[in-house]
């Protein structure tokens, strides 16, 4: 059996001691944690509500329910991530390295692309809601805006990994810039646009769901409503339904990006 050299074992305690002490110090500089004493019993209240869900708050014709919230954040989900799969496109291309002739766009680009990023979906809500007023088009519009950093990224990496033989087949045949990119370019990136969308609408579904703390519409305001009140079962049947919204979300978007991929 061969041993490492003694330099390379040097190294590797070094690091190992460098990280150990890195954890030491951040914990030691921890101020104690106490848990309230309401601690004890909101943790309580919330698994007898999981326990004792309000099954009538599900459905209720003449008012408010939990369907009609899952459903408004479904919305907010899906609107929301088609707005952004549509206006990423022309980021993804320029900020291709191979799509543009100069390097400044692509560079420029990638730049505005990590900034959108940089955002998390609240804060955009809280833009928008100063910008559009309470309500669900806000969080539409947020989280729209917000997923063009992800989905532009992506699509532009998926651009930039593709194979030219066919775009320079179409070239030497003399097709225009416009038949290269739907002959060549579109049927190899639409399996990865189409993924990463799925992909993007999985992780909207969530952010989807805590949009209505901040008054972006969606089922998250009756939850924070239902945690101020201390309705425990409320807050129960209102997480057993994000749970199984978002479970099956999950799973129709895992199959049908297994087909596409």
């Amino acid at each position: 059996m061969r041993t490492k050299p003694f330099k390379q074992r040097v190294k590797t305690w070094a690091i190992v001691i460098i990280i150990v002490g890195i954890y030491v110090w951040a914990f030691a500089g921890l101020p104690e944690i106490a848990l309230k004493e309401s601690a004890s019993n909101a943790i309580t209240g919330i698994l007898q509500g999981f326990v004792y869900p309000d099954w009538d708050y599900v459905y209720d014709p003449g008012g408010e329910d939990l369907l009609r919230a899952l459903l408004e954040t479904l919305a907010i989900a899906i609107l929301g991530t088609f707005i952004s799969a549509v206006l990423c496109i022309p980021f993804a291309f320029m900020a291709a390295r191979n799509m543009s002739k100069h390097r400044i766009i692509s560079s420029t680009t990638k730049v505005i692309l990590s900034a959108i990023r940089v955002f998390p979906e609240l804060i955009m809500a809280l833009f928008f809601i100063k910008a559009v007023g309470l309500g669900p088009f806000a969080g539409i519009l947020a989280l729209g805006f917000h997923s063009i950093g992800m989905l532009g990224k992506l699509i532009s990496e998926a651009i930039e990994d593709m194979d030219f033989s066919p775009t320079e087949a179409l070239i030497a045949s003399g097709a225009n810039r416009m038949q290269v990119i739907w002959f060549a370019i579109v049927p190899q990136v639409l399996p990865a646009f189409l993924s990463y969308t799925l992909y993007r609408l999985e992780i909207s579904v969530r952010s989807a769901t805590t949009l209505g703390i901040v008054g972006a519409g969606g089922v998250g305001a009756p939850l924070i409503f239902a945690l101020h009140g201390h309705s425990w079962d409320r807050v129960g049947i209102i997480l057993i339904g994000i749970i199984v919204m978002v479970t099956m979300i999950d799973l129709i978007s895992g199959v049908i990006r297994r087909r596409i991929v």
